[in-house]
Order: structure tokens, then sequence, then C-alpha cells
């Protein structure tokens, strides 16, 4: 893309998007920070765990597929600011709910995992309005927001384990906050780049013909085994090192973080590795990394090894995601259809992974349950040309 004058209007939603990026990991990482507590004063085994967590992705698979058309008729800015809301209520409802039982923290999961997921359509599409007026690809530098977001999250949540603070004085705190900031930050979204409800991105006929779009399906498989990587990380590092590595809480929490600091390092450097060798080439060599990594954790021995496997681990998954939401939004005109498909088939890695990996936890150990990590991510190695850049037109 050809560089061009960039206007304050631009700037400003750049900056918008970088927010509900940044807002939406920390938020994420900030209940994660928290699981291992929460299974303890629910007293719950591995794979009954997995069943609540598989609430999140239940409430996200109920809302990707009409996410698109929400964004389409509503616009990023309405959609993002209403989930913002919902996300900080459903946050503080399990603050408050997991000391009265599973059942309150189910229903506040559920409606966190649809805010998240109508979220993350909103600011993606947001996000490609505004790589587009910008004149440069920033789409990965955004999801890098999100990673940083997670590091921030994971890293207060250490320190709030560390000093004792209940999980509900710490996760109501983040509600108000992550609920204020991007209520006020979708205000600076570029209303006059929505995708047009009487348009391309509309209609029943349009979200079944997307459905239909064999490259479109591919890359959405791409997205599943990436967040399936990803996801069974943020989920599971803490437990495993908690439980199997025999570590304090605070420690299982640091290695979490530094997963996701490894997250945040490669999708921050990660465009210039794409610009230079391209989509296909590198995430290919990254998964070489994840895989690498997550052996590593899987059959180490010590905490020093878990640490060196969820830095690899974590740098290895860091570029699928968000190479398959570019390569979704290829083409502006589709591109909330598109990335709603995606998202959709990518967020069935949520729905899966935290009852696979918690019955294999029951049945081995949490730690060598996560070996089911690797045949996802060969299948994203097998599947990855389908991210290649679409041709101008966006033809399929």
């Amino acid at each position: 893309m050809t560089t061009t004058a960039v206007s304050p209007e631009v700037r400003s939603a750049v900056r918008a998007v970088y927010v509900a990026f940044i807002a939406l990991g920390a938020g994420f990482a900030s209940w994660a920070s928290r699981i291992p507590q929460v299974r303890d004063a629910l007293d719950i085994t591995p794979s009954q765990l997995g069943l609540v967590l598989l609430t999140i992705a239940g409430g996200s698979i109920v809302a990707l597929p009409a996410a698109g058309q929400i964004v389409g008729r509503f616009g990023s800015r309405r959609t993002l600011a209403a989930m913002a809301v919902l996300f900080a209520v459903a946050l503080s409802a399990v603050a408050v709910g997991y000391r009265f039982g599973v059942a309150p923290v189910v229903a506040g999961l559920f409606c966190f995992g649809f805010a998240n997921g109508t979220w993350d359509v909103a600011m993606n599409v947001q996000g490609a309005v505004a790589e587009q007026m910008l004149g440069r690809a920033i789409m990965p530098r955004f999801h890098a927001g999100y990673s940083i977001g997670t590091v921030g999250g994971a890293l207060a949540g250490t320190a709030a384990v560390a000093m004792h603070l209940s999980v509900t004085i710490h996760l109501l705190v983040v509600a108000v906050i992550v609920g204020v900031l991007v209520v006020r930050a979708a205000r600076a979204f570029l209303p006059g780049a929505e995708p047009d409800p009487t348009g391309p991105t509309s209609g029943l006929r349009r979200v079944l013909a997307t459905w239909r779009e064999p490259r479109t399906l591919l890359v959405g498989v791409f997205v599943l085994a990436f967040a399936f990587a990803e996801g069974t990380g943020i989920d599971w590092i803490g437990v495993a090192v908690i439980d199997d590595f025999a570590a304090p809480a605070a420690v299982g929490t640091l290695v979490l973080a530094l997963f996701l600091a490894a997250m945040t390092i490669g999708r921050w450097f990660g465009p210039g590795l794409l610009d230079r060798y391209g989509r296909v080439a590198v995430v290919r060599v990254m998964a070489v990394f994840s895989l690498t990594g997550l052996l590593l954790f899987v059959f180490g021995a010590s905490v020093p090894m878990a640490f060196a496997g969820a830095l690899l681990w974590g740098v290895g998954t860091s570029l699928g995601f968000p190479v398959g939401m570019s390569a979704a939004a290829d083409d502006p005109s589709r591109a909330a259809a598109r990335v709603s498909v995606v998202a959709s088939v990518g967020y069935c890695a949520f729905l899966g992974g935290p009852p696979l990996i918690g019955y294999l936890g029951d049945h081995l150990t949490v730690q060598r349950g996560l070996i089911a990590v690797a045949v996802l991510i060969g299948t994203a190695v097998a599947v990855a040309g389908a991210v290649r850049p679409l041709p101008a037109g966006g033809a399929r």
C-alpha cells in the first residue's frame, strides 16, 4: 500500500483500535490469571474445570455467526461500546458469583464469551478500515496490542496473587477500568468507513454465500489451529505449572505471563518478517518454534524447562491468529462477513479445547494432555497456503 497523508481522525481511530485490543487482552488475561484460585474455591476437578471454561467458548460461538451482521447494521463503534458494557457486567458477575457456586460462574462466563466474540469481530473490522485509511500494514501490531494487554493483565494477576488480593476485588476493578476506557475510545472510530448495511456485507444470502467460500473456510481452520494453541496455553499453563511442576501459584502465573510476553514480542516484530518473506513461509517456520516449545513444556521435568517451553510456544503461536484475521479482511468490502466466518470457525478451538485438555488431564496429567496441541499445529502447517494474500479485487 502507498503511504499517504494521515488525517487526525484516522490517527485517533488507530489509537482507539489499539485501546480496544489492549483492553480485551487485559480483561481476558485478568480472568485467566485467577483460574487456579476460582478452581480451588469451587473445588472442581480438571475435567469439570474444562466444562466451566467451555461456557466462554459457548458464548462466543453463539455470538460470532451473527457478529458480521451486527457490525454491518450498527457499526463497529456502537457494537464495541455495547460489548464493553456487557463484558464488564459479565466479569463482575464472575468476580462475585464464584463465592456462591458453579452456576453463577457459568452464567457470567457465557456472557463474557458472547461479549468477547462480538467485540473481536468489531475491532478487527475497524482495524481493517483503519489499516486501509492509514495506507500501510498495521493489523499484526493491533494484535500485538492485544498481547500487550494480556501481559499486563497476567502481571497484574501475579501481583494480586502474591499480595493475596481477593479474586472479587481484583476482577471488579478490572471490569470497571475496561468498561470505561473502551466505551470512551469507541467514540473515535471511523463511522464514515463502516460497512454499508445495504451492501455486500448484509443479508442472509451474503452470509450463507460467505460460509461456502473455500478459502474463507480454510483460513478459518488455520485460525482454529492457532487459536487452540493460544487458548490452551492461556487456560492451562498456570494450572499445569502449579499441579504438575509442583510450583507455587505465583510461579504458575509468571510462566503464563512469559508465554503472553513471548506472543507480544512475536506480534510486534512479526510484520517485518511477513513483509520480507510472506505470510505462508513465516507461519510455517513459527509453527516449528511452537512445536519445539510445546514439547519442552510437556516433557520437561523442571520449572526452568517450563519457562523455556512457554517462551518458544508463545513466540511460535504469535502470528497465527492475526495473520488469519488479515487474510479474512484482505478485501475490505467483505471484511465483516469474512472475519465473522473465520472467527466462528476459529473459536471452535475454545469450544473443544477446554473439555479435551480437562479430560486428558484427568486420565494423564494436564501437562501430558497438552500434546494434543501438536496435532492442531500440524493441521495449520498443512492449510497455511490459504492465508496467501488475495490478488487485486479480492477474487477467490
